[in-house]
């Protein structure tokens, strides 16, 4: 039985965005963020059918690749808060879309997010508590339903730790996050085939980034692992301002 040619992406447009997914597994790899700041833009520009699932089945991938190796790294008590934190943000984001406009939030939150970069560059250090891990949840649910964006927050949190603990604790983060707003999109009949169909074709792509950064990672984790996390959040909050106002 023939697949409905509606179902299908273009070829050309997965070839594009997954060069992006591509790019971004190979910055997630090292520091345990990037598929979605990377490719979520281009996708959401080129075909915004296939958001928000075709992107959040890649994002829910990637960690399944790094938490083999470092899952014992993770620091599983901080990841308890910080998802308590992710489902009461989840609630809130949906309330916060509702009464604000996308612009608006986008440029709070960006704006947000560099002046959390520009107080730990000013050795301002956020330590790694309870409180601090859930309040990063609440603030990373918000982010992550109204933006696709949710990793910034968190990734502040632990920009102090070790590059495994980084990554092992954001991917496991990541994982059941993704898989719980999966989960929702399906039983309310928001996730459709034509986004699974897309998902699945970009997983080569996340597969030859992760190998490719391998080289990175050991140049992270030699002693650049804090230095390269905050670019990619300071880079994040410039494309949800970018994002907002164009």
């Amino acid at each position: 039985m023939a697949v409905p040619d509606a179902i299908i992406p273009d070829p050309i447009i997965i070839a594009v965005i997954g060069v992006a997914v591509l790019l971004g597994t190979v910055v997630q790899s090292s520091v345990g963020l990037g598929v979605g700041l990377v490719a979520a833009p281009v996708a959401a520009l080129l075909d915004p059918s296939l958001m928000p699932g075709g992107m959040l089945i890649v994002t829910a991938a990637t960690p399944l690749l790094t938490l083999p190796g470092e899952w014992r790294r993770a620091d599983w008590r901080g990841i308890g808060w910080g998802m308590l934190g992710r489902l009461a943000g989840t609630v809130a984001g949906v309330w916060v879309v509702s009464a604000l406009s996308v612009r608006a939030l986008g440029l709070a939150v960006g704006a947000m997010v560099l002046v959390g970069v520009a107080a730990s560059v000013w050795a301002v250090r956020i330590r790694v508590t309870p409180a601090t891990v859930a309040s990063a949840g609440v603030i990373s649910g918000i982010t992550g339903t109204a933006t696709s964006i949710g990793g910034p927050p968190m990734a502040l949190v632990y920009q102090h730790e070790p590059g495994p603990t980084v990554r092992a604790t954001l991917g496991v983060y990541f994982l059941l996050g993704i898989a719980a707003s999966l989960a929702a999109l399906a039983i309310g009949g928001q996730l459709h085939l034509r986004e699974v169909v897309a998902g699945v074709s970009l997983l080569p792509f996340m597969v030859a980034g992760f190998l490719l950064g391998r080289p990175i990672r050991r140049i992270v984790d030699a002693g650049s692992m804090r230095v390269m996390l905050l670019v990619v959040v300071s880079v994040s909050g410039a494309v949800l301002i970018a994002r907002s106002l164009f």
